[in-house]
């Protein structure tokens, strides 16, 4: 799913840059106010986690690749901002020293994986929860929000795909970057997803914080916060 230089516009590249700044700023903010002592090594676990996760990239149509993200369940257990952290730290490192994703195109991986992302499992994960201490609907809820997350990330960088042949063209009308319209951008980001690393992300988000609740409880946040 990252995004490779090339294939974004300025037009596009540059407003997700300042999108994911402003986030990224606040995050950081807001990190130093509510990220506890004791949690500091989980931060720094998470983005092992979540870059070790993403390395097992798989081709898909459509000029790009799939693969898990694990910020749904970064939000999930530190919370959605301390996962716009630790996910936007890896996709810094990814695109600068291992050229996994576009210099250029930093800002829009940032917007879909590290902001989008953990904000649309946490959001879905409180939804579907809602007060229940019940481990099936909670174990459920968790699924559905890792799900949920990378589908709708899958969905903004397909948009973002489709969106350039509209937005800048040659002389001869040939689109000058992403040359896939949305009617083929989005189905082969989407789909691919829906069928295949969406059920992945999912899992890998329901198991781990069952894992976390059985041996930490408390340490996950999303229910902590509930229950506060």
């Amino acid at each position: 799913m990252h995004i490779p230089d090339g294939y974004l516009g300025p037009q596009t590249y540059v407003p997700l840059f300042g999108a994911s700044f402003v986030f990224l700023s606040v995050a950081l903010r807001k990190l130093k106010k509510e990220l506890a002592t004791k949690h500091v090594p989980y931060l720094a676990m998470a983005a092992a986690f979540s870059f070790l996760i993403q390395m097992f990239n798989i081709p898909i149509p459509g000029g790009t690749t799939g693969h898990a993200v694990g910020a749904g369940i970064i939000a999930l257990l530190l919370g959605p901002w301390t996962a716009v952290i630790a996910v936007s730290v890896v996709m810094i490192i990814q695109a600068v020293v291992f050229g996994d994703g576009g210099i250029t195109a930093i800002g829009a991986n940032c917007f879909n994986m590290a902001v989008a992302m953990p904000f649309v499992s946490y959001g879905v994960f409180k939804l579907i929860n809602g007060s229940s201490r019940s481990q099936k609907r909670t174990s459920i809820a968790a699924f559905l929000s890792g799900y949920a997350g990378i589908t709708v990330s899958a969905l903004l960088t397909g948009i973002e795909f489709g969106i350039q042949p509209l937005l800048a063209q040659g002389a001869d009308g040939r689109p000058l970057y992403a040359p896939y319209p949305l009617e083929i951008a989005l189905p082969a980001m989407v789909i691919e997803h829906l069928l295949l690393f969406s059920i992945i992300e999912g899992a890998v988000t329901m198991l781990l914080l069952r894992y976390f609740l059985k041996n930490e409880a408390d340490v996950v946040y999303a229910l902590k916060v509930r229950e506060a």
